[in-house]
């Protein structure tokens, strides 16, 4: 993968310092004469077919048809390779095609003397297979065409296409519409175009184009435009230059040393001095494109956007007419992700021949040449879901959805804008462009308007801030400025930056501004990242064994802590950061922390930035546990431009002058107009020894010094670490840079099959990743007290889950259509089946039922819901809040997640063989067989965990439940008389109160989504002869996600029977019922008689309960406490219900209730005691000393105050609970309110114990209370909040 940052390029260790590696021409080759570019002209032929399907086009262009559609002047031929100097040098092996690619992207282009034939400039990368880079820079321009032969070939293919042309378009038939539409879908007519691009050989002159071109080591970008501009302007211009351009190409081939890192150099143009300067290895590495026209281009916010889905590995597509904006933007954007590096696909220009690249189901960087005529509409890309497109002449940033806030978004746009006010930049980009730039075109005085350097606006520094004033974003800012306290007003505008200088520079004013613009705003970015990831080094894990075996299990190890990381980070930020972190660029960056212990053999990058989060934490002395949002500006900025300035005031290193060399008479030729054919002998080889290391002693550096400089800012492979690292990138993603080769079919596949291989390794490490974070997780409570880390992560990571899916569904998809590839294809199976439906013909595989039901189940039970990946699909479309098809795509995934169906569900749409053929080419991941086995068996293990993805992100849908109550067939229920009502709770919410229609046991209701269910209340109005019922159990189903809850309930409702209590809560459990081992829990009765029935009978028969020892009683106090204190302990989202361990089985209120229930005396027979009789007779006694002032201490005293207070409360509450409801009121009570222990002491000492217990019970055994008091304590750290419809009509 390439390293993002223009610093990387990898030139082996026997580079010498040489600023340019090859001179190169390319052009038409009058040897081979016209030869179409097959490439280019079949993925025109392809497109255009499309386009006549009524399919869609990938690249669609009012100019590209057919090729014979298009006029000959507009088809693209071959450009070659003319010349290169030298042949080759070992260090940086020339590669002819992707070179050839790279200078003429659109191969080569015919103009009349009618066109405007500008000069055109723009740079390119070129990336190897290692990673490293080289960087070219090429200048077209056009040449008179002295070829006859060319020229008369031109005629007769005018000739051939105007005859083709009559023949298609002369017969008004309908074939004249379907063509014209090709080429007429501008409002272009076919024959208007043939008329402007005519040419006739007798009155035209036809001019070719041709292009001079550097490629470097470095990216000196300025020096490099400067030196092919020369170059030009001595062929055109009518003076000769002074010397043979020989001597120039000479010179800067192999006298132009590169500069050091940290100083400036100065060699000859061929009229005049270029000046270039290199970073030293403390400063940001070196960057030469100007940021000021990202800025006029896309303005602040979207350039800060765009910045964003860079960091977040989206795939990023930007789109303009000139290949050197597409160039400056992508270099711009990887250049201010300092520290961190772009780790994947990298290809700022692509060429017309690579398009299929656009199906790179990886994340990339591509830049894509429009020819200006068409709109975004026409742009059919293969996936959407996740992509950037970025079109740069339009100012226009489409994002992808739910693209998290970068944090401080706004301060850090206001930071940015007050950098560019100062240099009389407008934040919201050109001026031209915007709507709101009508107002400011008014403003704008005449001077202003002819000033040509484009908003460089000189004069009064007012002139330009009242201009500034006008501006929208500027009053965006001040509004959002105000709350901070500070004032735009005050905002000194610089004075005109050069003017106040004492130092005089050596380059042009308005590069110096260049350079000053560019280093303030690349120190604001940085500094962004210094306070972000300041303590990060804290969080980096070492690992404990050697690299070599750390290296070869890097894929199982965890680098970075991110949960302890996240929990130190202020809550907005967290979106953003936690998405960030499961990236590659920070995967690497870590690696490379790791990687280099000591400053030695750090990476330049790393010890640049380490040095800076040195310098930050001296500042703040900021501890690790601080959290802060407070926003801090850059501080580095007038250091780093001093460095520059001083670079550009004193020349360190001037190189030898060009000079006339030994050349044939004759040669060197001049001929204006024409770049002259070179004298090849004199260029291909350098100087025996390099004559500018003699020359200039203070640019003698020994060779191994001279490697060090190269190493600095220039990634080397010649050690270890670098194959470690270049290893560790791999890891992620297996595609590497494309190759820029012609491309054959087999090279194709190779590369689908490597991206293939690649979806399945990422798939295999995502399931992975995201069962460890569930599974292992006895983590710590980490700092946050609200918002919750792992509920962040596991958003995140359920989210890039979605994008892998998006993306392996758009891998080589045959047309794209929607948003979403996925839904897409889910739509197509949608409509299959209806019309199967319709036809009669369907067979019942798809529609399986959770498990046939066997005859002999007697007991009660909900039908079970079906299996439908249809039936979910519409729970989806009737969600009225999700409006995209991403959108729905997502909240599919994470509803078959949830379902834990994810694996069956894609299989059954796989398994429609022929839809998938029909939607996918070949090579696609989803026909590969094996791979999508694979792939469908990866996503099978999410079946171990539970995941409630989808009830907690859609909490305000609306979701039907179903309820099933079953009353005990023992006692008939079916004589019940009284008006039953039930009301639902949980984590999200509550139903209220839902009256049940008499002898109804089975209702389903809708209601906003409750979250997970914790509690049932159920009672009734006690009407009728007979209000007494029996309730077994209620059941009740989320009937969206299938989640089935039990409330287990066991006991009588009415007046005179049990506890007299008409209403119950009751607390349930999730039951676990896996589809597929759904066949073989089905062999047991369902309804065990689960403890939670017997409950609480503490009747006349001694013998219905089993009699626990003490011992035992301990036991259950210790293990429920235990389960509160783990639950506190556990992270909020994977917190279970705190109601279940306070009064679910096995909770703290049953374990309370076998301490009061042990050695409680046996009453007469045939009358109930409960506990509540003893706890209400202890209140009496209490109250009645109290009135007697009879009270022994003051602390004794508020103890039995407060239990007073609770039993009267409970006591006079309107609801009809029992007794033993009442008991459970008080317990989760005193839990609440951190007082069971005081109320167990006192009770043990009251006097009714003595007459109520036996000697034997446990609350009269000092030790054994002594030991319960200090278990219960420990429930004092934990704040408890109850549910509402446990405290119902209490108000204490």
């Amino acid at each position: 993968m390439s390293g993002g940052g223009s610093g990387g390029s990898g030139s082996s260790s026997s580079a010498p310092g040489r600023f340019a590696d090859y001179f190169v021409i390319c052009g038409l080759d009058t040897d081979t004469g016209l030869e179409p570019d097959e490439l280019s002209a079949l993925c025109q032929y392809i497109q255009a077919s499309k386009a006549q399907d009524g399919g869609s086009r990938f690249i669609s262009s009012s100019a590209e048809g057919e090729n014979f559609e298009q006029t000959p002047l507009r088809r693209t031929f071959k450009s070659k390779v003319l010349a290169r100097y030298p042949e080759n040098v070992e260090w940086n092996p020339f590669d002819q095609d992707a070179v050839g690619m790279l200078c003429m992207p659109k191969g080569l282009s015919f103009k009349t003397q009618a066109d405007a034939r500008e000069p055109q400039f723009h740079s390119f990368i070129i990336t190897r297979e290692d990673g490293s880079r080289t960087f070219g820079f090429s200048l077209t321009f056009y040449e008179e065409v002295t070829s006859k032969q060319i020229c008369s070939a031109m005629q007769t293919l005018y000739h051939m296409h105007n005859a083709e042309y009559d023949i298609l378009h002369t017969p008004p038939t309908k074939d004249k519409d379907s063509c014209s539409t090709i080429e007429g879908c501008n409002g272009t007519s076919v024959s208007k175009l043939q008329r402007f691009n005519s040419y006739d050989i007798s009155r035209d002159t036809l001019y070719v184009s041709k292009c001079i071109c550097l490629i470097t080591p470095m990216s000196f970008m300025k020096a490099c435009r400067k030196v092919l501009e020369q170059l030009h302007r001595a062929v055109t211009s009518p003076q000769p230059p002074p010397l043979p351009l020989e001597s120039f190409i000479y010179n800067i081939l192999y006298e132009v040393p590169l500069p050091p890192a940290g100083r400036s150099l100065k060699f000859s143009g061929v009229y005049g001095p270029i000046i270039c300067q290199r970073p030293s290895t403390n400063e940001l590495p070196l960057f030469d494109f100007p940021i000021k026209e990202v800025i006029e281009l896309l303005g602040v916010e979207n350039m800060i956007q765009l910045f964003t889905c860079g960091l977040l590995e989206f795939q990023i597509l930007l789109y303009s007419q000139h290949y050197q904006r597409l160039m400056t933007v992508a270099e711009t954007i990887t250049a201010l992700m300092f520290p961190f590096q772009w780790q994947h696909v990298y290809v700022p220009i692509l060429p017309a021949s690579l398009l299929h690249f656009l199906d790179a189901p990886v994340p990339y960087l591509m830049g894509l040449h429009s020819n200006g005529l068409d709109d975004r509409s026409k742009l059919e890309l293969p996936q959407e879901a996740n992509l950037c497109f970025v079109d740069i002449d339009n100012h226009y940033v489409e994002l992808p959805e739910d693209l998290p806030q970068f944090p401080n978004k706004l301060e850090f746009i206001q930071e940015v804008s007050e950098v560019l006010m100062a240099f009389g930049i407008s934040p919201e980009g050109n001026l031209h462009c915007s709507e709101s730039a009508s107002k400011m075109k008014s403003l704008r005085t005449c001077d202003i308007v002819s000033d040509k350097r484009n908003g460089n606006i000189a004069g009064s520094p007012i002139n330009s801030y009242e201009l500034l004033k006008e501006n929208e974003t500027i009053a965006r800012l001040q509004a959002l400025v105000k709350r901070t306290g500070v004032s735009l007003e005050k905002l000194e505008v610089r004075e005109e930056i050069g003017a106040k200088k004492d130092l005089k520079m050596q380059c042009d004013e308005e590069e110096f501004k260049i350079y000053q613009l560019n280093i303030h705003v690349r120190e604001v970015f940085a500094s962004r990242f210094t306070q972000m990831f300041a303590d990060y080094e804290v969080f980096v894990i070492q690992p404990s064994q050697d690299k070599e075996s750390w290296f070869t299990n890097r894929e199982q190890m965890q680098n970075f802590d991110k949960a302890s990381f996240l929990s130190d980070q202020p809550e907005p930020y967290l979106p953003f950061l936690s998405r960030f972190l499961e990236t590659q660029m920070f995967a690497s960056f870590i690696d490379n922390k790791i990687m280099c212990h000591d400053d030695d053999d750090k990476d330049p990058v790393l010890r640049v930035f380490d040095s800076r989060v040195d310098k930050i934490r001296l500042l703040n002395v900021r501890t690790p546990t601080l959290r802060t949002s407070m926003y801090q500006k850059c501080t580095t900025i007038d250091e780093a431009e001093k460095a520059i300035e001083l670079r550009l005031a004193k020349i360190d290193h001037t190189a030898v002058h060009p000079h006339l060399l030994d050349m044939k008479i004759g040669q060197g030729k001049y001929e204006p107009g024409f770049f002259p054919k070179l004298q090849s002998d004199v260029l291909s080889m350098g100087p025996a020894s390099n004559k500018w290391t003699k020359r200039n002693a203070p640019a003698q550096w020994r060779r191994k010094d001279r490697q060090k400089q190269h190493t600095e800012h220039l990634r080397l492979d010649n050690d270890q670490r670098e194959k470690y690292i270049q290893e560790a990138r791999n890891l992620g993603s297996t595609i590497r840079q494309p190759k820029l080769s012609n491309l054959s079919p087999s090279v194709i596949a190779q590369t689908n099959w490597k991206f293939v291989e690649g979806l399945l390794k990422e798939c295999r490490n995502k399931t992975k990743r995201m069962l460890v974070e569930k599974m292992g997780r006895e983590a710590v409570e980490l700092g946050h007290g609200e918002v919750n880390i792992t509920g962040v992560e596991e958003n995140t990571l359920i989210a890039s889950l979605c994008d892998l899916l998006e993306r392996i569904w758009s891998h080589g998809l045959q047309v794209k259509q929607g948003k979403s590839a996925l839904w897409s294809h889910l739509l197509h199976y949608q409509e299959n089946r209806q019309r199967k439906l319709t036809s009669g013909s369907f067979s019942t595989s798809g529609i399986l039922l959770d498990s046939e039901r066997r005859k002999s189940d007697a007991s009660p039970a909900m039908s079970p819901l079906r299996v439908s990946l249809i039936q979910d699909m519409r729970h989806i479309q009737n969600i009225s809040e999700i409006k995209t098809d991403v959108g729905k795509a997502r909240a599919w995934v994470r509803l078959s997640m949830e379902k834990k169906l994810l694996s069956r569900h894609l299989k059954h749409l796989l398994s429609d063989y022929e839809l998938t053929k029909k939607l996918y080419k070949r090579y696609a991941f989803l026909r590969c067989d094996d791979e999508k086995e694979q792939f469908l068996y990866h996503l099978l293990s999410f079946n171990a965990v539970d995941y409630f993805c989808f009830t907690n992100v859609f909490t305000t849908i609306l979701i039907p439940y179903h309820i099933l109550i079953v009353p005990s067939k023992k006692l008939g229920g079916s004589m019940f008389t009284a008006n039953p009502w039930i009301c639902i709770s949980g984590e999200l919410g509550e139903t209220g109160v839902l009256q049940i229609p008499r002898n109804t046991l089975e209702m389903t209701f809708e209601c906003q989504n409750l979250g997970k269910l914790t509690t049932v209340q159920i009672g009734h109005d006690n009407s009728g002869l007979y209000a007494k019922w029996l309730v077994e159990y209620v059941m009740v189903r989320n009937e969206v996600t299938g989640h089935t809850y039990k409330f287990p309930c066991g006991r009588w409702l009415g007046k005179g029977m049990d506890d007299g209590s008409l209403e119950r809560i009751l607390v349930g459990e999730l039951l676990t019922s896996h589809t597929e081992v759904d066949e073989r829990q089905c062999r047991t009765p369902p309804l065990q008689q689960s403890p939670s029935m017997i409950r609480r009978f503490v009747t006349i028969s001694p013998n219905n309960k089993p009699k626990l020892n003490t011992g035992q009683i301990q036991e259950s106090i210790g293990e429920a406490v235990n389960g509160i204190v783990k639950h506190f302990h556990k992270p909020e989202k994977e917190r279970g219900s705190l109601t279940l361990l306070l009064c679910g089985e096995g909770g703290l209120v049953s374990a309370l209730e076998q301490v009061f229930q042990h050695g409680f005396k046996s009453p007469r027979l045939f009358k109930n005691v409960f506990i509540w009789d003893f706890l209400e007779k202890a209140q009496g006694y209490y109250d009645a000393l109290d009135q007697n002032e009879l009270v022994p201490e003051e602390n004794w005293q508020t103890r039995a105050r407060s239990f007073c207070r609770f039993v009267t409360a409970i006591n006079n509450t309107p609801r009809n609970i029992g007794k033993d409801g009442k008991f459970q009121m008080l317990v989760c009570l005193g839990a609440r309110d951190h007082l069971l222990h005081h109320w167990i002491a006192l009770l043990a000492d009251c006097s009714i114990t003595a007459q109520m217990y036996e000697d034997t019970a446990l609350i009269k055994d000092h030790t054994l209370v002594n030991s319960l008091i200090r278990v219960l304590q420990t429930l004092q750290e934990f704040n408890i909040t109850l549910e509402a419809s446990l405290v119902k009509g209490i108000d204490i």
